[in-house]
């Protein structure tokens, strides 16, 4: 007799309910795939003569998502670049750098380790549009950003110093010296021609 037609799960978990089962045909249909969707099913035929079952194995599968991504960056000459970009995916992505869309491999000065590039002291040939590329057989995505290193002497005008301070004897009095340079400007003081340094007063 036409046998009767039942899906299960062989590793003993229940279908879940957006699966659809047309007994009468024996199809199983899975719609909006998931990762929890993957496993081992079963189809068993049983009629009065017996029963007997095929098994089939769903492989999941996703192309490269980001999960974090490189975002630009404007530092001083000197200053340490660390980038880090992660993606999630399967088989897991694997990782690359582009610097002007060249290939950025490590070497004495830049460090790259999967979805990180650590360039621990810039100069001002780092600038330029760098790329992270995730990859797996599915997909590659890119993440884009640009480094700028930025390179200025010394300058007053954003914060003068005081041309004038006015205060009692005895009283304390603060004289901000905080030019804008990059790298960070080294700062000494002067009275006169005498060089200041620090003591208990």
């Amino acid at each position: 007799p036409v046998p009767s037609i039942s899906w299960k799960r062989s590793d003993g978990n229940s279908l879940a309910k957006k699966i659809q089962n047309n007994r009468t045909r024996g199809v199983l249909e899975i719609p909006n795939v998931e990762q929890e969707d993957e496993g081992s099913y079963e189809c068993i035929a049983g009629n009065t003569r017996g029963i007997n079952i095929a098994r089939g194995q769903l492989f999941v599968y996703a192309p490269p998502e980001w999960d974090k991504k490189i975002q630009n960056a404007f530092l001083s000459l000197y200053d340490s670049l660390f980038w880090e970009c992660k993606a999630r995916g399967k088989p897991s992505p694997s990782y690359s750098w582009l610097k002007n869309g060249q290939p950025l491999i490590s070497e004495e000065r830049i460090r790259i380790e999967n979805g990180t590039l650590l360039i621990p002291m810039l100069n001002l040939s780092d600038s330029g549009l760098y790329q992270c590329v995730a990859e797996n057989k599915y997909d590659t995505i890119y993440a884009n950003a640009e480094l700028r290193v930025i390179a200025a002497a010394p300058d007053f005008s954003r914060n003068p110093v005081k041309k004038l301070s006015v205060v009692q004897v005895g009283g304390e009095v603060t004289i901000a010296c905080k030019p804008s340079a990059s790298p960070r400007a080294v700062v000494s003081w002067r009275k006169g021609s005498e060089v200041l340094h620090q003591n208990k007063r």
